[in-house]
């Protein structure tokens, strides 16, 4: 029997008390569990685990760049060989694990559900699915540091022949169980896993937003958080194809022997290029926009005042998504690209920063004449359009010129570049919904101190490490040589000081994620008791009901009878307006 929407609130309607639920046994709960939110916490973890791995490598090799003759402690010495695979899988996990994981697996999770005001997914088995391919994908990219022949080491972006084997297309196998049990094997089915479990959810998310949210709540009531999550994932649909073949023809490379890739037997490496970053260029957009629907919810809730063009924001965002599918060439500006075509790329790449720049001031009007309270989610917030704006964004317009790329491209300012792109969004804005909604779903509160020394050591220590690299690759510093000495003019008065000052930062900027990760598992357990269901007075569902919410999330399925930005009310003594207040 087909079920519409309307079936469905009047199936709401008429069955408004939710169903008691018996508490489950850890095993349970970890591993079997159906709720959205026990399987948000599975990806967490899971992904914290990524993550430590992938932070441990960049601890390794940016120590060995500023000390390349020393032992790095806890690894020993660095060779040409770690070094390629160390950096190769820093990128790897950070990219592929830790920015989509937590900005789509995690946040959509957590919060699409609640948010619209539902008790689960549409689907709940396919979102446990979802998470069993994912720790599938992350049982292998682990297995692959352990292969006879060493971890992968052919560059996060996979380029063939380096990708292929050890010697490129010359390497040596004798029998499909050489070709297979290798790293570059295990890697492209890591990958793939991870991508079908995306895939899942982001089918998952979409459905549930269009067919279950709470009676009253239109598209245009929905938080924008939950906006920017789904067209993320719509977006990551659309893009991911290509890149899905593109590894199965690499597969086909290193195992069967084809050469899809191989120029000596009529392929193209160039070919790998284009569905790489055809799908790549669209996903750094997939990263950015759940941070911008993050951050839409603090500042709104902090500055006590509307968000400034909601459908403004959206359709800009809708603009963006369309336009990040048109600039995927301007990472080959080097690679022998017809000039006139790198033309329109390096267009279709400065036009792209338009939609982001009338976000980012719609943002600054909201903040604008505020009632503003500088609490540590709006810390990490105001910090995340800081450092993405002002630097990160900035520094894309001169590499969007194919004129400086050509200069800059493969250099050092190329990493300072992504690093600022890419850390305020994924890192401050998870840090900023970590701070924002943990009290909520854990029923305790993060230690404010600890919160702070957090806030300012990663600020100021990212800063410390990524700047230097913009001055490091204006002197001409390739960023995929493992070791500097080689080059005379490399090892010159200040620019060893900028690799040691990078290096400190960085080491530093790791440590400080201790401080999180004692403050977050100490205050699941021993944290103070929140003493209030909506600490921060704000309109959206998921205050609306306990902390930590219940299973189903609501005693009563809520009725929605405002937008979720409405401060400072006229009609109403209280400066907020809760959705499902009359």
């Amino acid at each position: 029997m087909k079920i519409t929407r309307n079936k469905w609130q009047n199936f709401i309607k008429n069955n408004l008390t939710m169903n008691t639920h018996k508490k489950h046994g850890f095993w349970h709960r970890y591993f079997f569990s159906l709720d959205h939110k026990d399987i948000g916490f599975q990806y967490m973890l899971t992904i914290f685990v990524m993550v430590s791995i992938g932070g441990f490598f960049a601890y390794v090799f940016r120590m060995h760049l500023a000390y390349p003759e020393m032992e790095v402690p806890l690894f020993g010495l660095v060779t040409n060989k770690d070094y390629n695979m160390l950096i190769t899988n820093h990128g790897l996990i950070m990219m592929m694990w830790l920015a989509l994981g937590m900005l789509l697996a995690v946040a959509g999770n957590y919060l699409i559900p609640i948010m619209i005001g539902t008790d689960d997914m549409a689907f709940p088995k396919l979102n446990k699915l979802s998470y069993w391919f994912f720790l599938i994908s992350v049982i292998l990219m682990i297995s692959s540091f352990f292969m006879k022949r060493g971890g992968f080491g052919g560059g996060w972006t996979m380029y063939p022949p380096l990708s292929v084997g050890d010697f490129g297309y010359n390497t040596a196998y004798t029998s499909f169980k050489d070709r297979f049990f290798t790293a570059n094997t295990f890697v492209l089915l890591a990958i793939t896993f991870e991508f079908i479990a995306l895939l899942m959810g982001g089918i998952n998310f979409f459905v549930t937003t269009l067919n279950k949210r709470a009676k009253g709540m239109t598209l245009t009531k929905m938080p924008m958080i939950v906006w920017m999550i789904n067209i993320a994932s719509v977006l990551f649909m659309f893009s991911v194809g290509p890149l899905i073949a593109g590894a199965f023809m690499l597969l086909l490379d290193i195992n069967a022997g084809t050469g899809f890739y191989d120029v000596y037997r009529g392929g193209d490496p160039l070919l790998w290029e284009h569905l790489f970053w055809f799908f790549g260029h669209p996903e750094v957009y997939v990263i950015l926009l759940p941070p911008l629907g993050i951050i839409a919810e603090i500042i709104s809730t902090n500055s006590r005042k509307p968000l400034y063009g909601y459908k403004f924001i959206l359709n800009l965002t809708l603009i963006a998504a369309i336009l990040s599918m048109m600039v995927w060439a301007h990472h080959q500006f080097v690679s022998g690209i017809d000039p006139r075509a790198a033309t329109i790329f390096s267009i279709f790449t400065i036009i792209i920063s338009l939609p982001f720049a009338g976000i980012i001031l719609a943002y600054i009007a909201t903040l604008w004449n505020g009632d503003l309270k500088i609490n540590l989610p709006m810390k990490w917030a105001i910090g995340a359009i800081t450092l993405f704006t002002l630097i990160g964004g900035f520094t894309g317009l001169y590499l969007g010129a194919s004129v400086f790329d050509i200069y800059a491209h493969d250099t050092s300012f190329v990493v300072a570049h992504f690093h600022y792109t890419l850390f305020p969004t994924v890192i401050f804005g998870s840090f900023a919904a970590f701070y924002y909604w943990f009290g909520k779903f854990s029923g305790r509160e993060l230690n404010k101190f600890w919160g702070n020394v957090h806030f300012w050591l990663t600020f100021i220590f990212f800063n410390g490490f990524a700047f230097p690299l913009f001055l490091l690759g204006l002197a001409g510093q390739h960023r995929r040589i493992a070791d500097y000495r080689q080059f005379e003019f490399l090892m010159q008065d200040p620019l060893p000081l900028y690799r040691q000052i990078a290096t400190i930062s960085a080491v530093i900027l790791i440590l400080s994620q201790f401080i999180f990760i004692f403050n977050f598992f100490w205050s699941l357990k021993r944290g103070k008791k929140v003493t209030s269901d909506n600490p921060w007075e704000s309109n959206t569902l998921e205050w609306q009901t306990a902390s930590p919410p219940p299973h189903g999330n609501f005693a009563v399925y809520p009725e929605v009878h405002h937008g979720p930005y409405e401060y400072n009310h006229p009609d109403r003594e209280d400066d907020f307006l809760p959705q499902n207040k009359k």
